[in-house]
């Protein structure tokens, strides 16, 4: 099941919303190897770590683009509340090749009391054989 299975859904009262981000994290489904016609696809993982000790915050958005900027997916039907200290993820399937080789996730994060900045990340992999690759893209915020 997803890891979003065990995190509570709430309503978001806008009123009430004190900090937020909207964070742009790249996603490389598939890399080239020596030249464009060899390539090797990757299982890429979103990773929100929630790095507030006392406050939880919500995860209001999660959303997947193709190289074009289409949006592919939409991870979340109701906004989750990520507990202090508590991670979760989002996992593109090596297989999907959905959103082409520059893909991205653009989530959306909100808090009713200020908190600490969480952390949020891509990590790709792929092993096969005796050899593997694999590699962190950080988010970057795009709207506060």
């Amino acid at each position: 099941p997803p890891a979003t299975a065990q995190l509570k859904t709430v309503k978001l009262d806008n009123t009430k919303i004190v900090a937020g981000q909207t964070v742009y994290v790249p996603i490389y489904a598939t890399i080239y190897m020596w030249d464009q016609n060899r390539s090797i696809d990757l299982t890429a993982t979103l990773s929100v770590r929630n790095t507030d000790q006392t406050q939880p915050m919500i995860i209001a958005a999660v959303n997947y683009f193709d190289s074009n900027g289409k949006r592919v997916r939409q991870y979340l039907d109701q906004p989750v509340e990520l507990g202090p200290m508590s991670a979760t993820s989002f996992v593109v399937n090596q297989e999907d090749r959905s959103g082409g080789a520059e893909a991205a996730f653009v989530l959306e994060w909100v808090a009713p009391t200020a908190v600490s900045p969480p952390v949020i990340e891509s990590i790709m992999i792929n092993t096969s054989g005796n050899q593997g690759i694999s590699f962190v893209s950080p988010g970057r915020v795009i709207k506060s």
